[in-house]
């Protein structure tokens, strides 16, 4: 899921399901919860889309003892039926979630609860800049305005989006920014690294 990828191959998935590479992409990678609020962030992208070109990727998956997830997915498309370059995906393999995931412009974590998001930090990884709200383990992943953003209203999330689209040379150093940090805080050399240093203290304590 977090291999380096070819453009080629990146650039054969975005056509088998027909997104534009050319043009920019905000995704939410999520199950079809309503904790991850997928109707909310298809109102971010109604906002952001009047403003600048753009498509919205929903990547999400299906759990067949998930009978609420069923009704959300039923409200998400029922909440797209007028809008144009939104794409549902489900039930993708992981080399195809991390393509779309590198060709994103913008990732977001619309989440109303989360813990630790382990989608956002494959985000952080690949250089994207993400958008989320400060909430859950969230804020142990994102430093505000260094390697993402963390924003309480959905109005603000969508101007922060705006600006991302507009300003691509900031966008990369934030994303420059993400990589960084999750290299050097999520990675198991880091992990290996704090168990030792806690075995050292721990030896000193009588």
């Amino acid at each position: 899921k977090n291999k380096e990828l070819k453009e080629e191959y990146i650039s054969k998935v975005l056509e088998k399901y027909n997104i534009d590479e050319n043009k920019p992409i905000i995704l939410q990678v999520s199950r079809f919860d309503k904790w991850k609020d997928p109707i909310g962030l298809i109102s971010i992208y109604k906002s952001v889309k009047q403003k600048e070109d753009c498509q919205l990727v929903l990547v999400g998956s299906m759990a067949s003892d998930d009978p609420e997830g069923v009704c959300v997915l039923e409200d998400v498309k029922e909440e797209i039926k007028h809008t144009k370059d939104v794409y549902i995906l489900l039930n993708l393999s992981d080399i195809e979630v991390n393509a779309i995931q590198r060709a994103a412009t913008v990732v977001v974590q619309n989440s109303i609860k989360e813990g630790f998001g382990l989608t956002v930090t494959e985000a952080l990884w690949k250089g994207k800049p993400v958008v989320g709200r400060p909430v859950g383990g969230l804020t142990l992943q994102i430093i505000p305005d260094k390697n993402g953003f963390l924003i309480y209203g959905a109005k603000k999330r969508a101007d922060k989006i705006v600006w991302l689209l507009r300003n691509p040379e900031k966008a990369k150093i934030v994303g420059n920014n993400a990589k960084d940090f999750v290299t050097k805080r999520f990675l198991m050399p880091g992990r290996v690294h704090d168990s030792l240093l806690t075995i050292k203290t721990m030896s000193h304590i009588p």
